[in-house]
């Protein structure tokens, strides 16, 4: 019987490896940065490991596309291996692709806060160095305000016990991760650290901002 159970789960997650995801591009094991749509706007986020980041902001009304990957550092087109070490500056992020006539900057910046722990320095929960650092990227101007808005909004509800560590970052560059790593949420939903660590944040955001969720996500 438990071999039996072992071969179910097996299929299940080979199927899911093979259906779920955005379908995205990739060359030489990284993937291709999509060319943004009329209409469409940028956004990047990073807020712990991108498993979890990425899925949330998928699940967000008027996003298209969610493209997880490396900003903040110096260091050229880096790999997962490289980053994990803290030494290229750079942090686990995510670049959002959004229709700003369904979702407007600060909403997607509420999303963000509500999607981590903004309050942790250099971690996220049992993930500890630079690389799971909080940071908001900004494009313009007004997106630097609109993120000191959010943070002040967040302070007055006082929505966190303690003080906001997220670095306001101007946007730079961003580099893609390994395919391995894109859409991983949906393609492990098995796996451990996905069940224990990365759904709880993605339930957290779904039951904090519901009117900002795809209904195919909410029960």
């Amino acid at each position: 019987m438990r071999i039996v159970l072992l071969a179910s789960l097996l299929l299940v997650t080979l199927f899911l490896a093979a259906c779920g995801g955005q379908n995205l591009e990739s060359k030489n094991g990284f993937t291709v940065l999509p060319t943004k749509k009329p209409g469409e706007e940028i956004a990047t986020f990073a807020g712990g490991c991108f498993w979890a980041m990425q899925e949330c902001m998928l699940e967000l009304k008027g996003v298209t596309t969610v493209v997880s990957g490396y900003a903040g550092g110096t260091t050229t087109n880096p790999d997962y291996e490289t980053v994990l070490t803290g030494k290229t500056g750079h942090a686990e992020s995510v670049q959002v692709y959004y229709d700003p006539r369904q979702i407007s900057f600060e909403q997607l910046t509420t999303a963000f806060f509500n999607a981590h722990d903004p309050t942790q320095i250099n971690r996220q929960g049992p993930d500890v160095g630079s690389d799971y650092r909080s940071i908001a990227f900004f494009r313009t101007a007004d997106e630097r305000k609109t993120i000191i808005k959010v943070m002040n909004q967040l302070d007055s509800a006082r929505r966190y016990t303690m003080p906001l560590a997220t670095e306001i970052t101007a946007f730079s560059a961003f580099y893609p991760a390994e395919a391995e790593h894109q859409d991983y949420y949906v393609r492990h939903k098995f796996d451990g650290y996905i069940r224990n660590v990365s759904k709880p944040k993605v339930l957290k955001l779904r039951k904090a901002l519901p009117e900002l969720i795809k209904n195919e996500y909410l029960d």
